[in-house]
């Protein structure tokens, strides 16, 4: 079990703790829901850890075949919808990998995205769309 702390510090501002590292972030409503976009938004640090789990992953993949993922980048889009409540509706993750990976190791970074913990945490009804671009030889 990790213990994460949250303190709301007001005007729609929290801090974040982590526990084991006392790693700490901050979060700020978006502007379009009253915030002044400062920070992450609690929704962003979901979209974008989808990003990181999937990312991470992917690496430990790597690690285990010798395949080469150092300098990967990941896009990360965020669409909300409010319908029939406000949640994130869409999610879009563009993986540039600068690998031209032979079909065996796409078909394993591939499958590690999509079974990351994060991606098979968040509800079915939130569109999850990956895009892989490999380097060209």
């Amino acid at each position: 079990m990790v213990q994460m702390h949250v303190e709301y510090q007001g005007d729609l501002h929290c801090e974040l703790k982590h526990g084991p590292s006392g790693a700490t972030i901050y979060t700020d409503a978006p502007t379009d829901n009253h915030g002044r976009g400062e920070e992450f938004s609690p929704t962003d640090l979901a979209t974008v850890s989808l990003g990181a789990c999937a990312a991470t992953i992917m690496g430990i993949a790597a690690k285990r075949h010798n395949i080469p993922l150092e300098g990967m980048k990941v896009h990360v889009t965020k669409e909300m919808v409010t319908d029939p409540v406000r949640r994130i509706g869409r999610i879009g993750l563009t993986f540039h990998i600068p690998y031209n990976a032979p079909t065996e190791h796409r078909k394993l970074l591939e499958n590690a995205a999509r079974t990351c913990p994060v991606h098979q945490s968040l509800h079915p009804d939130v569109q999850k769309e990956m895009t892989f671009i490999y380097a060209e030889a």
